[in-house]
């Protein structure tokens, strides 16, 4: 019998704007883990399912006591980190993680765990990515540019990543992701031990040393 490791995957989601990685992340919802941030709450977020939602300072409390796997500040000087502790009890429980990451959050992961599998999720082309961004109707040319220039500065980084999937239809990209979960499950670094439990077994191995 072959025995597995018991330590679940730690799986990271990345992607360009509008390729539709939170779609692809909601329909895997089960598996993800909550992060920290210093916004304010949106809408009907709740705090604890959405965002653990905390003070600056309390993050900045947090920073010092080396609580994250990784963290950024980003736009309007907010914080968003992902916490150690979560993230160790559920992989060594065998559960696997997955996190939505910017590009640069993900390097971070990758330095400190080289077996974090990374993913990332690309819209079918650039044309797609215009089109959805100008039907939000939120944003102004500028704004669009600075996206559009993000978008292929993250590009640029795929080489970095495992796998990437392009996400034409939502279930056929969700369907993707989840055959990638399961082969890695199947690696065969991930195995501990061979037990031999049964005679012919005992007997296949004997014949096979001749």
């Amino acid at each position: 019998m072959i025995k597995t490791k018991k330590r679940g995957n730690l799986i990271i989601i990345s992607g360009t704007t509008c390729a539709g990685k939170g779609t692809v992340i909601k329909h895997l919802l089960e598996r993800l883990s909550i992060s920290y941030t210093s916004r304010p709450k949106r809408g009907s977020e709740i705090d604890g399912k959405d965002y653990y939602f905390v003070t600056p300072e309390e993050f900045e409390a947090k920073i010092k006591n080396n609580d994250f796997l990784e963290y950024a500040q980003v736009q309007y000087g907010c914080y968003y980190g992902t916490p150690k502790s979560e993230i160790a009890e559920k992989l060594n429980a065998g559960l696997d993680v997955i996190l939505e990451i910017d590009v640069e959050g993900a390097k971070q992961i990758k330095e400190l765990n080289p077996e974090t599998i990374l993913i990332f999720i690309m819209a079918p082309s650039m044309e797609i990515v215009k089109e959805r961004i100008k039907s939000r109707n939120t944003e102004d040319s500028e704004q669009i540019i600075k996206r559009f220039k993000r978008a292929y500065q993250e590009i640029n980084e795929i080489n970095k990543y495992n796998y990437v999937v392009i996400n034409d239809v939502v279930d056929t990209a969700v369907s993707k992701v989840e055959a990638i979960l399961l082969s890695e499950k199947c690696r065969v670094d991930r195995i501990e031990e061979i037990e031999m439990e049964s005679e012919e077994e005992i007997i296949h191995e004997f014949l096979m040393d001749k």
